[in-house]
């Protein structure tokens, strides 16, 4: 069963919802702008999340930031060669 919908006006940049409406495909402008604010709270979440550890453990710094990168970009190599293993 798919999710209750609703109809919204919604305003913006003449280019930008063009530029979109050539990206969105068959699923169509109102799939593909709902996915694209799914993804600004979700960002805005990881944000929130983010300040409120940095409240209680101090700052993010830029050596734990890319050895955060360097875990992502380890893991994600082992994903693709596990998958070209399979294949």
């Amino acid at each position: 069963m798919s999710e209750a919908t609703s109809k919204y006006s919604i305003t913006m940049p003449r280019d930008i919802a063009e530029a979109a409406r050539a990206r969105s495909g068959p699923s169509g402008l109102s799939a593909y702008v709902a996915a694209a604010v799914a993804r600004q709270i979700e960002r805005d979440n990881l944000n929130e999340l983010i300040q409120v550890a940095e409240a209680e453990h101090g700052p993010i710094t830029e050596e734990e930031i890319q050895s955060m990168r360097d875990q992502l970009h380890r893991a994600r190599q082992q994903q693709t060669s596990g998958e070209a293993d399979a294949a």
